[in-house]
């Protein structure tokens, strides 16, 4: 099941689609993060200004540098010891999508610990798009029963796992951290 979800998912990003995908926090939309059409695609779903930035998926910490060019160490012993999905805000972006990365450089990046997004991106070798499945402005969708039929047929594909587990998700936390060390929470 998990495999075959995977290979759907995977073929549809490989074409340049967007998917409605369950991730370690909250539903996601995603896509792959180096297409810029496909990210488009998804600010039009969601109505969201380009100037609000998505973050993008690895399934290692080893990723982290291929898509920042100073990882501050303590980023590693963030996500070691994060009790919660943790997202870092970094400056430095870069092997993505421009329209992935922020007025000042930075890109939000998270290594999930979900096994349908770790095989995926395993799979699709680039870093995966996630950004909450809601219209812009309107509350993130604590599980699949909550996400809005605008999305759900706004997507290319919507991922048959978990659609029945009913328990509030919450995003992930946030946090802003500069190379010198230096971090602040954006959303705890």
């Amino acid at each position: 099941m998990l495999r075959d979800e995977v290979n759907k998912a995977l073929e549809v990003i490989q074409q340049g689609g967007i998917i409605l995908y369950p991730t370690d926090t909250i539903w996601g939309i995603g896509c792959d993060a180096t297409n810029t059409e496909a990210i488009k695609k998804i600010y039009q779903l969601k109505q969201r200004d380009e100037a609000k930035s998505m973050l993008i998926l690895v399934d290692t910490e080893n990723k982290l540098e291929s898509y920042i060019r100073e990882v501050p160490a303590i980023a590693y012993e963030l996500i070691e010891y994060a009790e919660n999905p943790m997202t870092l805000v970094m400056p430095g972006a870069k092997n993505i999508s421009p329209a992935l990365i922020s007025a000042d450089g930075s890109v939000g990046i998270r290594v999930t610990s979900h096994p349908f997004c770790q095989q995926l991106i395993q799979r699709l070798r680039k870093p995966l798009v996630s950004t909450s499945a809601n219209i812009s402005g309107q509350p993130s969708p604590q599980n699949f029963a909550q996400v809005s039929e605008e999305i759900k047929t706004g997507v290319d594909y919507v991922v048959n796992l978990e659609q029945d587990n009913r328990s509030a998700k919450k995003p992930s936390t946030i946090m802003r951290l500069e190379p010198d060390g230096r971090f602040e929470f954006l959303r705890r």
